[in-house]
C-alpha cells in the first residue's frame, strides 16, 4: 500500500490572482492558466517561501491525498475539495499511532484561518476579464496625493467606456504593464485595491479609482504613476470575494491601514457617505504614515465629519515628536476599541504593509485581555463570522 501524501493547494475562491506566489516560488512549482493558480505536486518541496507573500492566505491550504490532484483537476476547480477520509480509503487504521492519522492532523485550512465575507455583503463579480481577455480602460485622471518627495502616491481614475466592469469596495483589479521581463515573458498583472465605491469615483459613472505608490524599480507602479490622461490600460478582474463591506447599516467598521492600504477604506467610507447621507456612519479609522505630507487623502479625510468617520491619523516621522504607529494609537484609544471588540456588530479591516500586522495583533491582544477576552479565540470567532479581514502585502 502506498502511503498518502500531504499536498499543497491554493483556494480558488480566496485567491485574487496576484501571482506573487508564482513569482516567489524558487522551484517553479506554481503556475496558472486563465482560470486558476495551481501547485504542481511533482515539483513542490514544501519550502514555504510562497506562504508569507500571499496577501489573502489562499496559498496556505493542504489536503492529505492517496493520489495527488492533477494540474488539470486544479485548473477546473471553483472551490477546494473537502478533506477525504484517506485513512479508511487507504485501508489503514485510525489509531493515534497510525502515520496516516498523523498526516491527516497536518491538513488545515491555513494558519490564519479561512477568510469569510460578511453575511450581508453584496455578491461580488469575479474574473469577468481573465488574463487572456483583459478589458481596455482609459485614464481619466492621474493626480498626486502626497507632498513628500520620497513618497509619490497617485490617485488614478480609469474609465471603461460603457463596458461592464462591476466592482465592489474591497475588491482588486489587475493591471497589465506593457513589455516583457528579463526572460522575455510578458509581465504578469499586478493587483491594486479599488479606492472608489461601487457606483464609481463619480456617482453613477461607474469609473474606478486606484491608489498607487511609485516603488523604486517597480515595473507596474512606475508605469501607472507616469500615465497621462487619455492613455489606454489593460485590466483583468475584478478579484476578491471576502474583503468586502457589510450591507447592514447597523454594522460598525473598525479600519486600520497604512499607506496605500487606505484604498479600500476610502471606498468603504465613500459608499457609506452616499448610502447614509447626513447619518451616523459608525466607522473608526486608524491610518498610519510617516508624516501628514506622505499620508494619501490627508486633506479630503479631514473634511469627513466625525459623525461619519472618527479618524486617528498617526505619524511616525514628525520632527521633534516621538514615533507613533497605529498599534500605539490603538492602545491609547483602548476604551473605545475595547467597546468595539465587545460589540457583535463590529467588523475589523486591516490593510497595508505586512510588517504592521504583528504590532496590531499585539495591541488587540492587550486590549482584549483588558475586557477578559482571549484575543486569538475572539479573532477566530470574528473571522468565522465574516467580521475579521486582513490583506497585507
Amino acid at each position: 500500500m502506498t502511503l498518502p501524501m500531504k499536498q499543497h493547494l491554493i483556494d480558488p475562491e480566496i485567491c485574487i490572482r496576484c501571482y506573487t506566489c508564482e513569482m516567489s516560488c524558487p522551484v517553479g512549482a506554481i503556475e496558472h492558466d486563465d482560470n486558476n493558480v495551481v501547485v504542481n505536486a511533482d515539483s513542490c518541496d514544501e519550502c514555504m517561501a510562497c506562504i508569507p507573500v500571499c496577501p489573502t492566505g489562499s496559498i496556505d491550504n493542504w489536503r492529505i491525498v492517496a493520489e495527488p490532484y492533477s494540474l488539470e483537476e486544479q485548473y477546473g476547480w471553483e472551490e477546494l475539495p473537502e478533506q477525504e477520509d484517506i485513512a479508511l480509503a487507504a485501508g489503514g487504521d485510525t489509531d493515534d499511532d497510525d502515520p496516516i492519522a498523523a498526516l491527516l492532523a497536518e491538513a488545515h485550512k491555513g494558519a490564519g484561518g479561512r477568510p469569510v465575507a460578511p453575511a450581508s455583503a453584496a455578491r461580488p463579480s469575479v474574473n469577468l476579464y481573465p488574463l487572456s481577455k483583459p478589458v481596455a480602460a482609459i485614464v481619466q485622471g492621474n493626480y498626486r496625493l502626497t507632498d513628500d518627495p520620497d513618497h509619490d502616491v497617485r490617485h488614478i481614475i480609469l474609465d471603461f467606456g460603457g463596458q461592464s466592469f462591476p466592482v465592489l469596495e474591497g475588491q482588486s483589479i489587475g493591471i497589465l504593464p506593457p513589455g516583457e521581463d528579463a526572460e522575455g515573458r510578458a509581465h504578469l498583472p499586478r493587483l491594486y485595491s479599488v479606492s472608489s465605491p461601487r457606483d464609481g469615483e463619480r456617482p453613477n459613472f461607474h469609473n474606478v479609482s486606484l491608489t498607487v505608490k511609485r516603488e523604486p524599480g517597480g515595473v507596474c507602479s512606475t508605469y501607472l504613476c507616469d500615465l497621462e490622461q487619455g492613455a489606454e490600460v489593460r485590466v483583468t478582474g475584478p478579484w476578491g470575494q471576502t474583503f468586502l463591506m457589510p450591507q447592514d447599516p447597523d454594522a460598525r467598521l473598525l479600519m486600520i491601514c497604512t499607506g496605500t492600504g487606505s484604498a479600500p477604506m476610502r471606498a468603504f467610507t465613500m459608499h457609506r457617505q452616499r448610502a447614509m447621507a447626513g447619518g451616523d456612519g459608525d466607522m473608526v479609522l486608524f491610518f498610519g504614515a510617516r508624516t501628514p505630507e506622505s499620508l494619501p487623502y490627508f486633506g479630503p479625510l479631514k473634511k469627513v465629519p466625525d459623525t461619519m468617520l472618527k479618524k486617528h491619523l498617526v505619524f511616525s516621522r514628525i520632527e521633534g515628536q516621538p514615533k507613533e504607529y497605529v498599534q500605539d494609537r490603538l492602545i491609547a484609544a483602548q476604551d473605545d476599541v475595547a467597546a468595539m471588540l465587545s460589540d457583535p456588530a463590529t467588523h475589523i479591516y486591516i490593510c497595508g504593509l505586512r510588517g504592521m500586522e504583528e504590532g496590531v495583533e499585539r495591541a488587540f491582544t492587550s486590549i482584549a485581555e483588558s475586557i477578559g477576552e482571549h484575543w486569538a479565540a475572539l479573532r477566530d470567532k470574528m473571522r468565522d463570522d465574516g467580521r475579521y479581514h486582513v490583506e497585507t502585502y
